[in-house]
């Protein structure tokens, strides 16, 4: 546990899966190399990775610092099954502390089914769990649009959070007109993705999306619009 800002939010519930489910793949884990997010801008809708769509393909993603931003190291994989986004966006943010069980372990420690993970809560005791301490906590957006104090909290949490090698994990609703690159935009998507990166002038973070929408994997939107996509869900910071 540790010492900031505290949310008074309700809790309410969230669904974590693609619309459509997909099968387990079987095909062997891909690996490229290592990839560097200095070389790329920190602008909302910036595209750090994209191409690699094949469910399971892992990526390394090297930590960095800019006079305005941080971003943390993490070992990113494509979520496995249209439905493991939990899972999968829980291992990512795992990865940048500890080597990550699989997405297969973290499904059942989650509780995932092919309905996907119920509520932000059970990826907070999972990262807990795996990391053993009790850094994590559930943080509950339950205003749409939400309130100042939720967004102060939100950006605080990140910037606390990922100056101390914690990323986040997002539980979000992504409707027609306010969606992050790829998604389709004719469908509102219920999804885990994670937070590891922040810029402080641009007002930007970085996003690890396991989902591969569009075959965008790694890119950095504003935090005006992050703070839009979570409520009424939450987060785990």
């Amino acid at each position: 546990m540790r010492r900031r800002l505290v949310s008074s939010a309700i809790a309410v519930a969230a669904v974590g899966a693609l619309l459509h489910p997909g099968l387990a793949q079987a095909s062997p884990v891909a690996h490229t190399p290592p990839v560097s997010v200095s070389a790329h801008g920190t602008k909302a809708g910036t595209a750090v990775v994209s191409g690699h769509n094949e469910p399971g393909t892992r990526l390394k993603v090297d930590a960095g610092r800019t006079s305005s931003g941080h971003w943390l190291e993490i070992d990113y994989q494509v979520q496995e099954t249209g439905y493991w986004c939990g899972p999968a966006a829980t291992r990512i943010a795992l990865s940048a502390r500890t080597a990550p069980p699989s997405q297969g372990v973290l499904a059942g420690q989650l509780g995932t089914t092919e309905a996907g993970t119920d509520h932000i809560g059970q990826v907070t005791g999972v990262l807990n769990a795996n990391l053993g301490g009790g850094w994590y906590e559930t943080k509950e957006m339950p205003n749409d649009p939400p309130t100042q104090a939720q967004r102060d909290l939100l950006w605080n949490d990140i910037v606390f959070d990922i100056d101390r090698n914690y990323p986040l994990v997002a539980n979000i609703v992504a409707p027609p007109g306010n969606q992050p690159p790829g998604y389709p935009s004719d469908q509102t998507i219920y999804h885990y993705f994670t937070v590891f990166g922040y810029d402080d002038v641009d007002r930007t973070v970085l996003i690890a999306d396991p989902a591969s929408f569009g075959g965008n994997q790694i890119y950095w939107i504003s935090f005006d619009q992050l703070a839009t996509l979570i409520p009424p869900k939450g987060y785990s910071a």
